[in-house]
């Protein structure tokens, strides 16, 4: 396991290795896909927040003519990680397209020992997101859904430090 994926103190202590600002880029269908996401802690260390900004169909940072985000922006999201009311580890996510999420921390060493996952029941069934680390430098991020043969992988990213 890599270095920089330690730990911290207290019930939200395994956020450590993700907080700071990061960024992934990947190939997608509609053009380049540039997801920036910052993690840090809020009140007082209670609760961590994430920020996450996509930026799709452009090419290194200039936006392609036929882009249909071109129109819409940017997809935003806004989630808050702490303790909820039954004791358990989870979040509340807001997205730019006007829709929210609800979830709680799972085990998802199925991927990696030192996995972090949540999970939330959405409209078209369960899902999670899986942090991991990365060896070298960062750490991968996954979204998956539910089926009956097991877990559907339908976005993975790698992500790396932003540069001060």
């Amino acid at each position: 396991m890599g270095s920089h994926w330690k730990k911290g103190r207290g019930k939200l202590g395994f956020m450590q290795p993700l907080l700071g600002d990061w960024v992934a880029e990947a190939d997608s269908p509609m053009g380049l896909l540039r997801c920036r996401r910052r993690l840090e802690q809020i009140l007082g260390g209670s609760y961590v927040q994430l920020e996450a900004r996509w930026e799709m169909g452009s090419k290194r940072g200039v936006e392609s003519a036929n882009s249909s985000m071109k129109s819409r922006g940017p997809y935003e999201e806004v989630a808050i990680i702490g303790q909820g009311d039954e004791g358990k580890v989870s979040f509340w996510s807001f997205t730019s397209d006007g829709k929210r999420s609800q979830g709680t921390l799972t085990d998802a060493t199925d991927i990696h020992e030192a996995a972090i996952g949540f999970e939330a029941k959405m409209p078209a069934g369960l899902a999670r997101m899986i942090y991991w680390p990365d060896d070298d430098e960062g750490f991968f991020w996954a979204v998956e859904s539910k089926t009956a043969k097991g877990w559907k992988r339908f976005v993975n990213h790698h992500y790396t430090r932003v540069a001060d």
